[in-house]
Parts: structure tokens; C-alpha cells; sequence
């Protein structure tokens, strides 16, 4: 008889624990280059996966704004600020789903996921 497998289910405090990794590394997967962490520590779990391609979807985003904002200059200035302004509530709404324990694809950008193949 496997002993870890009858403690985890008999103990709630460890279920719990996994529980709260599984939002800890969620809500990383929307703070731009933290995702790194999620990906390497819990990408197998589908709960996590579903956050990880969320949240690339923002880095990719954030990649793309930053370097218009390289290449551009400061004549789109605030057309550069309002996407970041953007981003950031963008991943603010991702970081709710994920405490609220939904998975729900964020408001203009999230079906951009679909196209991550993790």
C-alpha cells in the first residue's frame, strides 16, 4: 500500500497545499516574466497550462508594445502608454480569474492562446 497516496488523501492540509501551489502558479503565469516559473514547475498540470498560454499571450504583447516603443519613439507615446495600461489590466483580470478559480479566456486577446502549443 502506497502510504504518501492514503496520507494525502486522509490529510486536507496537503490537498490544500496542492491547491494553493496550483494559484500561486497560475497568478505567476500573468506577471510577465515569472511565467517562466509556472512553466517550469507545473506546465503538466491543465488547470496551470490553461493560465501559462493566457499569459503568454501578455508577454508576447508586452514584447510587441515595448518594441514599438523602441522603433517608434515618442511621437506614438501615448498610444505606447495606453497599450501598457492595457496590459496591465489585462493581467489584472487574469490574475481574478485565477482567484476566483475560473478559466476564462481574457476580453480581446485570449483566443490568441489557442495557438500555443504547450
Amino acid at each position: 500500500m502506497d502510504t504518501q497516496n492514503s496520507t494525502t488523501e486522509k490529510n486536507p492540509e496537503n490537498a490544500r497545499g496542492l491547491r494553493d501551489k496550483k494559484t500561486l502558479m497560475s497568478v505567476l503565469a500573468y506577471v510577465g516574466p515569472l511565467i517562466i516559473i509556472s512553466y517550469l514547475t507545473t506546465k503538466d498540470d491543465p488547470t496551470v497550462k490553461y493560465h501559462i498560454k493566457q499569459g503568454l499571450v501578455l508577454v508576447v504583447l508586452e514584447a510587441a508594445v515595448w518594441l514599438a516603443d523602441e522603433m517608434l519613439g515618442s511621437f506614438f507615446w501615448p498610444v505606447i502608454q495606453l497599450a501598457h495600461f492595457a496590459l496591465i489590466v489585462l493581467s489584472i483580470i487574469g490574475i481574478v480569474n485565477v482567484l476566483n478559480g475560473r478559466q476564462k479566456e481574457l476580453p480581446f486577446v485570449g483566443h490568441f492562446s489557442e495557438k500555443f502549443n504547450i
